[in-house]
């Protein structure tokens, strides 16, 4: 990896991060074209890659989070227990499997535009106050982590791109979603990270991460998440749930791009 390599990765990982920290939001899903296209990562490496970022980014806005009492509550550890078998599950899939990515990106496009939508619909126009949305049962929490550790697992995502919107649009505060989608993230890429890592020794390819790519633009991740977990006390609520659907369209509008070409 060459010096310009390396500080354009730390560059993308920190503007990335300092956007998306505050809605518990790793932005792997973000970086993720940015090393395909950019830095030239070849895969199925990216996924472990992208893994890697996370585990080296997310103990910045956790640190942060922590300090602020952000990660007591069941919510964190329901996401967990159901996240770290999943990612497991997909990594084993990614490698011996190898699932066309093309069906992934539209499925990540059909799910995240409505749902984008409907979220920047919501927090735009408050003023119908029918029946608000009921949190998801302990079972269901348990059961949307088992699926999107999976999916991360697979193409190497946080998951708090799709484990966020969701969880906020069914009534969960983003201040309470935020930093438990971010502990489930760091926890699960750890995981994930550690079975490419010894998956590379049993099969042939490009396998293994980029480790010194992937802790570029980790660290620059550490700094912008501190950064993002630091500014998310300070801005609205209707703030944070726009800014979360926002980047669910940004991310399901990105996707469909690629799944269409």
């Amino acid at each position: 990896m060459s010096w310009s390599t390396g500080l354009l990765g730390f560059v993308a990982g920190l503007l990335i991060s300092v956007a998306t920290a505050p809605v518990g939001v790793s932005g792997a899903v973000f970086l993720l074209p940015v090393q395909v296209s950019i830095l030239g990562v070849p895969s199925p490496a990216v996924t472990p890659t992208n893994l890697l970022y996370n585990v080296v980014s997310c103990p910045g806005a956790l640190l942060r989070y922590r300090s602020n009492g952000g990660l007591r509550g069941p919510l964190t550890r329901l996401l967990v227990v159901g996240a770290v078998p999943g990612v497991v599950i997909g990594a084993v899939i990614r490698v011996f499997a190898v699932p066309g990515p093309t069906v992934f990106r539209a499925f990540m496009a059909v799910l995240l535009l409505p749902l984008g939508a409907w979220l920047c619909a919501r927090t735009l126009r408050p003023a119908r106050r029918t029946a608000a949305a009921a949190a998801p049962s302990p079972r269901a929490t348990t059961g949307l982590a088992l699926a999107v550790g999976i999916a991360g697992g697979v193409y190497g995502i946080g998951g708090g791109s799709l484990l966020g919107p969701i969880l906020v649009g069914r009534g969960v505060p983003v201040a309470k979603v935020a930093p438990a989608a971010l502990a489930c993230t760091f926890v699960t890429s750890l995981a994930g990270a550690g079975t490419y890592a010894l998956l590379s020794l049993t099969a042939t390819g490009d396998i293994a991460p980029d480790w010194a790519l992937g802790l570029a633009c980790g660290l620059g991740g550490l700094c912008g998440g501190y950064l993002g977990a630091w500014l998310q006390p300070r801005l609205p609520e209707t703030g944070l749930r726009l800014l979360l659907g926002v980047l669910a369209l940004g991310i399901g509008l990105l996707y469909a791009v690629q799944a269409a070409s």
